[in-house]
């Protein structure tokens, strides 16, 4: 062994290792004071090769982990612990059933610390739970589980019976051949349609064709009316869901009062023939005056460019100034 830096290096086999804890961990670290007549390195540390899991060897208890198998009450807290949730469990043989081991695991709940015990049952090949909870039954109907419900060990029994069989045998029959033409035609359906496979395929293509075709125009439809999203067509649902939206009255009462407030209100600053409130006429008479008075200001700035027809207004305004200076 080299140290480097404070960190162990191990040379074995022509093989160093970063640090010694992992040459340990694989069990190439062999220490100086060891000796191959001493026996394997767990022998010569006084431990076990499971090390933790093993120790309650010495009482036949071994540390593994437990799935659970099914759905469980805990009878501590009354919690549901669910199917494959997972413990430590100590395992240990309690008996046989004939050449099968019957096996114990004890655990303890997540929730409340509460001991569960759990035992195979090789007989009926299944857990049981012996204390420290109880299972979660869970019943269902046949015909809503849409399975079949097996015979009960009485009705396999009978139909063993030859007599049994004879007397029941003309009912089969009967039964048989009144669903046998509606076998017969699922059979012929099913054989019609996956009777042919390159025709089946050829379909699935061209329906995927055409839905990728469709889809691409509608894309680039939505993107003409400047739509980043994709527009489905329309449906009879959507145009009856549209006939039944209506707005609500104030926003009519609130349009129709906007209008006839523009329909009577004058178009010249000093006068106003409205039948509203006052309150109205005074908001539209002060906006006025603000865009008049906004006019004014870029007039004299010299922003506003006047047409033909003002420039010989004001041409002929000045003319009729100076006649009348002249004449007095």
């Amino acid at each position: 062994m080299q140290m480097m830096d404070s960190i162990p290096v191990i040379f074995h086999n022509s093989i160093d290792y970063s640090s010694l804890a992992a040459a340990r961990a694989d069990n190439f670290y062999y220490p100086p004071e060891w000796d191959p007549s001493q026996g394997s390195l767990n022998k010569f540390h006084g431990q076990h090769a499971l090390r933790e899991r093993a120790k309650k060897i010495d009482q036949g208890i071994l540390v593994i982990r437990f799935e659970m198998p099914f759905h469980i009450w805990c009878g501590g807290c009354n919690s549901m612990i669910a199917k494959g949730v997972r413990f430590n469990a100590e395992k240990k043989q309690v008996g046989n059933y004939y050449s099968t081991k019957i096996w114990n695991f004890t655990m303890k709940s997540a929730c409340c610390k509460h001991e569960i015990v759990i035992q195979t049952d090789p007989k009926n090949c299944e857990y049981v739970i012996i204390s420290g909870a109880q299972k979660k039954t869970e019943d269902f109907d046949v015909e809503d589980a849409e399975t079949l419900e097996l015979p009960a060990d009485e009705e396999r029994g009978k139909l063993v019976d030859p007599f049994y069989r004879l007397e029941h045998e003309e009912k089969d029959l009967k039964k048989k051949k009144e669903a046998e033409p509606v076998l017969v035609r699922l059979q012929r359906l099913s054989d019609a349609k996956h009777s042919d496979d390159y025709a089946i395929n050829r379909s699935l293509r061209t329906q995927l064709r055409n839905q990728k075709k469709r889809v691409a125009e509608e894309e680039a439809s939505s993107r003409k009316r400047g739509l980043g999203i994709r527009l489905l067509p329309n449906s009879a649902q959507d145009v009856a869901t549209a006939a039944k939206v209506k707005f609500s009255s104030k926003f009519d009462r609130n349009t129709k009062n906007k209008r006839a407030l523009i329909n009577a209100s004058s178009i010249f600053p000093g006068l106003s023939y409205s039948s509203s409130s006052d309150k109205r006429r005074l908001e539209l008479e002060s906006k006025r005056r603000k865009i008049s008075a906004g006019k004014a200001s870029t007039l004299l700035a010299g922003a506003y460019k006047p047409s033909s027809w003002s420039q010989n207004s004001i041409s002929s305004s000045r003319q009729k100034v100076a006649s009348l200076n002249g004449r007095r």
